[in-house]
């Protein structure tokens, strides 16, 4: 039964089943109790009433010694000589207990009530089979409306259950209705409290897939424009190596060819890297040692910083651990340290330095190149993004690249003067151990 209306339904009949039952049985239990204590009372007044009377009327002996009537009486003397019996009723002991009491006559049990004057003794009993068949028939019509209700709360309830589930009906039937393409937030007017906060929830997921469907087409469209120019230049390279006159052109031409696929190569690698460190695209977080993924990092740019006199310095604890992910870290390191050599003047020198306190790790790349304006500081960490295209190789997603691996770690990245007179990159990053 996967219903939410049907599980609620038989739930709350069940419930209302038991209540019922609870209410009928009381109600039998109770109308019994008074129907026997009205019979006592019917039976005392009777006797009573011919305690008090000389004699029994010829009227009154015709109703008591009616076929139809439960009733026995029987009036004895003082010296135990019966002087009236209902007939063909039978005897009643002749040694009577004043008051009410219970008797066994004829293999019945009998309800007697006995009255005395000092010249006679009256005597009134009812068979209990009879009393307790009219109390039971009294009892039952008591019960009935409940019996004849019921059916009818049912339906109420189903009713019930169905108008205040229509919200929910409609929530599931405007999802229904949509195509894949419809990211539009449901509506919230008319909705329960206990509804509102899961349509809201499920706005604030199409929200995100909305901004992350419009982050990749984005990405897509600038992706297959920056790809169009490396791909014609390389096309161009091949027709001048294949159209070369002698050799000195061929190995220019191959040389040229080489570099424009080194070049489309890293392009490549880096939209790739970039679309890895999107939002909801990077693995789960395990426990990473940033020092030495740094240590890795300056290694392998210590060839690429020698070719041009430059240095790499590295100022780091023994152990820094943090949660992340190692690649997505790894690639922001080296996108650090690419973008300093790259733009670090001459002879770039690049200082890399981790620290840590009780909450962060702090990483700060600097540069000893003309650093950036303050103006423009924000609009490097656009997509594809050049201060000046004429120049280098790069492909303009370094920047992009380490804001995206520090969003999806939830950190924080700025841009500031360095000490060593270009840019310094700070990065801040959670951290759950500190420096050894």
């Amino acid at each position: 039964m996967h219903s939410l209306r049907w599980r609620l339904f038989v739930f709350l009949l069940g419930l209302a089943t038991v209540a019922a039952l609870a209410v009928a049985g009381a109600t039998y239990v109770s109308v019994r109790g008074e129907a026997d204590e009205l019979f006592d009372y019917h039976l005392r007044q009777m006797a009573l009433s011919l305690r008090d009377q000389g004699r029994i009327a010829d009227s009154e002996r015709a109703a008591l010694e009616r076929a139809e009537s439960d009733y026995v009486v029987q009036v004895w003397s003082a010296d135990g000589v019966v002087l009236y019996s209902t007939a063909p009723a039978p005897l009643l002991p002749a040694r009577a207990v004043l008051g009410f009491s219970t008797i066994d006559l004829g293999g019945a049990r009998w309800r007697m009530f006995a009255a005395a004057t000092p010249q006679r003794v009256v005597q009134v009993a009812q068979p209990l089979a009879a009393r307790r068949a009219l109390a039971a028939a009294a009892a039952a019509r008591s019960v009935l409306p409940i019996v004849l209700a019921a059916p009818l709360v049912g339906l109420a309830m189903w009713w019930l259950l169905g108008a205040s589930l229509a919200p929910l009906a409609r929530v599931l039937r405007a999802v229904r209705e949509r195509d894949a393409g419809a990211l539009e937030p449901l509506p919230l007017r008319g909705l329960p409290s206990e509804l509102t906060p899961l349509v809201e929830a499920f706005n604030a997921l199409l929200d995100r897939l909305r901004g992350a469907f419009d982050a990749q087409r984005a990405f897509t469209a600038d992706a297959a424009h920056e790809l169009r120019s490396p791909l014609t230049a390389l096309k161009l390279q091949v027709g001048l190596l294949r159209d070369a006159g002698d050799d000195a052109e061929r190995e220019q031409a191959l040389s040229r060819l080489r570099s424009g696929i080194d070049r489309a190569n890293h392009l490549v690698a880096q939209l790739l890297a970039l679309a890895r460190a999107e939002p909801g695209s990077a693995p789960a977080h395990t426990s990473v040692d940033l020092a030495q993924l740094a240590r890795q990092a300056v290694a392998d740019a210590s060839a690429g910083a020698a070719s041009v006199q430059g240095q790499v310095e590295l100022d780091a604890p023994d152990a820094l651990a943090l949660p992340g992910d190692a690649d997505a870290l790894r690639s922001l390191l080296r996108n650090l340290i690419d973008n300093a050599l790259l733009h670090g003047g001459r002879t770039p020198t690049v200082r890399v330095s981790l620290s840590a306190d009780a909450r962060t790790a702090n990483l700060q790349v600097d540069d000893s190149g003309p650093g950036i304006p303050q103006a423009e500081r924000e609009r490097v960490f656009d997509r594809f993004h050049r201060r000046d295209p004429g120049r280098g190789t790069g492909s303009g997603l370094g920047l992009a690249i380490v804001r995206a691996v520090v969003r999806a770690h939830g950190g924080s990245v700025q841009l500031a003067n360095s000490p060593l007179g270009g840019l310094r990159v700070e990065v801040r990053l959670p951290s759950t151990a500190q420096g050894t």
